[in-house]
Order: C-alpha cells, then sequence, then structure tokens
C-alpha cells in the first residue's frame, strides 16, 4: 500500500500544549469520582453497589467511545473530531448541574467518558501528520507524563472540590476543562482534512457489531457469574456477523491499515490488556489490604504510595536510550518481580520493605507508558492511526475492568493477607506470560513494513 507524503512542519510547543491538555480529560476522570462516591451515594440514599456504577459508567463509554472516536479522527479529521468531543464533554459538564437521579449521573459518566475520548487519537493523529514515523521522543513522553500526573492527583484534585464547593463538583469541573481544551484547540491546532472522501459510508453496521460484542464481553468481566454466561451470545453472534460486514463495507471500521501491520497490532493490544490489568490490580488491591490488613491510615497508604506514582512519572518522562524491545521486556520483567514480591508481604513486613517495592511498581509503570505508545505510533497505519490508537486504550480499560473482576474473586472474604497472596498468585502468571509475549515478539524490533 502506497502512503501519500505529508507535510510535515515539525512539533512545537504551540501544537503540542492543546493536546497534552485534550489527554488529561480521560485520566483525570477515572481517578476524581473516588473520594465523591460515599457523599453521592448519601445524596441519594443508595449503597456501593449503585455508586460504583458511576466508575464503570466512565469505563463502559470510553471504551466503547475509543475506536469510535477513533474512526472519527481517520474520516474527518483530529482537529473536527477533537472539537466535537470537548463540546461534549462541555454539555455533559453543564448538564451535571441539574443532578436528577443516580441513573442520571451513570448516564452523564457514560458521556464524558466517551467525550474525553477524543483526546488520545487525536493527538496521535496530529503528531502522525507533523512528524512522519519516527515522531520526536519527546512528544510522546509529554502525553505519557500528563496522563500519568493527573492520574495521581485526581483523588486529591477531587477531595478539594468536594470539600469546597459538594460533590457535583467532580462533574461540573469538566465544564471549564473542557474550554480551555476547547479554545487551545481553536487557536493552535491546525486544520486538517478527511482521510478518506465525503462521500464513503460509515460503517454504522460494522460499529453497531462490534459495540455490542464489546459491551457483553465488558459486561460479563464486571459481574462474572454462571447466570451471566448468556452474554457470550449476544457476543459470539455479533462478533460472527462482524466478519462479512467488514467485508462487504466500502470503508470498514475495523480496518487498521495492510495485514502486515495487524498481527503486531493485536499483540500490542493485548501487552496493553495484561500490563493495565497487573497494574490496576495492584494499586487497588494492595491498597485495601494496606488500608486493612496493614492497618494504616488513608493518609498513611497516600505517603506510601507516593513513590508509586513519582517514579512512574518519572520513568515515562526519561526518553532512554534503549529500544523500545529492550523498555518492554524490561518493565515486564520488574512488573512480574515485584508481583512475586507481593506473594511474601504480610502484617510484619518492614515499611522500607513496601516502598522498595512500590518503586518496583512505578518503574514498570513509567517504562511501559512511554514504551507502549512509541510502539503504537509506529505499528499502526497513518491513515488508521486515530482507530488503531483507541483500540490500544479500549485495551487499558479491558485490562481496568479484569483487574475489578480478579480483585473481587480473591478478595471475597475480605482484604486478608491470604486473599493478597491469591491476588499476587494470579498476577504472576499474567506477568510470566507478558513476558514471554514481549520477549518473543519479533515485530518489537523492527520496522512495518508500510514504513
Amino acid at each position: 500500500m502506497t502512503v501519500r507524503a505529508r507535510p510535515r512542519t515539525g512539533i512545537g510547543v504551540r501544537l503540542l500544549v492543546p493536546l497534552a491538555t485534550g489527554t488529561i480529560l480521560n485520566p483525570v476522570n477515572t481517578t476524581l469520582i473516588s473520594v465523591a462516591l460515599i457523599p453521592i451515594g448519601q445524596a441519594f440514599g443508595v449503597g456501593p453497589d449503585r455508586t460504583a456504577w458511576l466508575v464503570s459508567g466512565l469505563y463502559l463509554g470510553s471504551a466503547l467511545g475509543q475506536p469510535v472516536v477513533g474512526l472519527l479522527v481517520d474520516r474527518f479529521g483530529a482537529r473536527r473530531t477533537l472539537v466535537g468531543g470537548s463540546l461534549l464533554t462541555l454539555a455533559a459538564g453543564l448538564v451535571a448541574l441539574l443532578p436528577v437521579s443516580i441513573g442520571w449521573l451513570v448516564g452523564l459518566r457514560l458521556v464524558i467518558g466517551i467525550g474525553t475520548s477524543a483526546a488520545f487519537p487525536a493527538a496521535m493523529a496530529v503528531l502522525r501528520r507533523h512528524s512522519g514515523a519516527e515522531t520526536s521522543g519527546g512528544a510522546l513522553a509529554v502525553l505519557a507524563v500528563c496522563s500519568q500526573a493527573v492520574a495521581a492527583v485526581g483523588p486529591a484534585l477531587g477531595g478539594l472540590l468536594v470539600s469546597a464547593f459538594g460533590w457535583q463538583a467532580v462533574f461540573v469541573v469538566n465544564a471549564p476543562l473542557a474550554v480551555v481544551v476547547l479554545a487551545l484547540t481553536l487557536l493552535w491546532v491546525p486544520r486538517d482534512r478527511s482521510a478518506t472522501t465525503p462521500d464513503t459510508p460509515v460503517d454504522l453496521a460494522g460499529i453497531g457489531l462490534f459495540s455490542v460484542a464489546l459491551l457483553a464481553v465488558m459486561l460479563l468481566l464486571m459481574f462474572p457469574a454462571p447466570r451471566n454466561l448468556w452474554l457470550l451470545a449476544p457476543a459470539a453472534l455479533a462478533a460472527g456477523l462482524l466478519v462479512p460486514v467488514t467485508r462487504r463495507a466500502r470503508a470498514p471500521f475495523l480496518h487498521l491499515g495492510p495485514s502486515i501491520v495487524v498481527g503486531p497490532l493485536l499483540r500490542t493490544y493485548l501487552r496493553q490488556a495484561l500490563t493495565f490489568l497487573v497494574l490496576y490490580a495492584v494499586l487497588f488491591g494492595y491498597v485495601q489490604w494496606l488500608d486493612t490488613s496493614r492497618g494504616l491510615s488513608e493518609a498513611g497508604t497516600g505517603l506510601l504510595l507516593l513513590p508509586l506514582s513519582g517514579t512512574a512519572v518519572l520513568f515515562s518522562a526519561i526518553p532512554f536510550r534503549l529500544s523500545t524491545w529492550v523498555r518492554l521486556t524490561g518493565a515486564a520483567a520488574v512488573l512480574t518481580g515485584a508481583v512475586v514480591a507481593l506473594a511474601f508481604v504480610d502484617g510484619r513486613t518492614p515499611l522500607v520493605v513496601l516502598l522498595a517495592m512500590n518503586v518496583l511498581f512505578g518503574v514498570s509503570q513509567g517504562l511501559v507508558s512511554l514504551a507502549s505508545q512509541t510502539v503504537l505510533y509506529r505499528q499502526a497505519h497513518p491513515d488508521a492511526i486515530g482507530i488503531a490508537s483507541g483500540l490500544f486504550r479500549t485495551a487499558q480499560f479491558l485490562g481496568a475492568i479484569g483487574a475489578a473482576t480478579v480483585i473481587g474473586a480473591c478478595f471475597r472474604d475480605g482484604a486478608t493477607t491470604p486473599a493478597l497472596h491469591a491476588l499476587a498468585v494470579v498476577l504472576a502468571v499474567a506477568s510470566a506470560l507478558l513476558v514471554a509475549l514481549t520477549a518473543l515478539d519479533r515485530a518489537l524490533r523492527a520496522s512495518p513494513e508500510w514504513q
């Protein structure tokens, strides 16, 4: 397949600022809500089982929205899509001033997930258009650092907003943030043109079938019980119908470019899902154990986790002069070692050992953040960078949902030390699989043939 030459003007600060600002909206919303769940439950008289949907709603909206928004980036351009996503997020933030019910708020979180999904695929597409296949590592590092940093400060920011303005503020804050992104996009992101001809119909059937299959799988992961196995039927039916629909479509929804890039991309998505399954399970499961079995206060737990967050930000910011294969393999090995160590901690483990283990988790998270984005950037075909980036984020959210399922299975009797050890065993298996999948992937050592 021939790749058309595009004018490249480089990545300047004015271009990078709106892209980086936009990419913080989705990760900050994933953690911002955590401190507002209890007051929201009290306001509407519902328990944790209902307020948990506020977390799941964003996950569902983001996981379903990322690839669809990515298609819009490829079809209609990054700038247009980023403007549309900002307007949708702005509207959701303003509508939150009318809190009708808990279901209404879950719906708003779903919309916020879709609206904030525009930034990452759009940013990757803009970087590709203006710098080519080998973009500056600094630009990708900025995106990685922004995501890491805002996710770390999300709970603290949420606490300040709730204390000062009430729980509604964690929704309404999206309005001014979206206005900032919208203004910066209109000012500094260059106008773009569609990647395909305007008269080519959008593959609505493909989008619908993909969404049904993904939604069924996600619901089964969120509620793993024998009575919910029926969800496999619509998932299998939708997936089966998606194949002939994709073949007949003039511009198929799931077209990732030449077949030479599809295999490497699918392995990249699988690594992303496995990595975040382990990282999210450690973050949320380990924190519960620190609060209950270890007996630390919330403030003490937060301080103990600071090395994890700080190290993750630091290692995602450093442009190591190592190949992505070395960085990803090293990150997987470090993650495996830290998870194995988790299987031996108990209530008497010295705090310095826990701190050292947290540093290892932070190193792995930081290394994999930048390296994975670099691999995605190089593997994705220029004409499909939007949907490829969207599916990349979808894989991350699937990993997060899988982590919640694993934690629920291991901690069904509480966050005890034996439960933590059981969780560590499961995560060690997943980490070992991640090491093998990374170390044996020859595509990580070579450039795609289309380049």
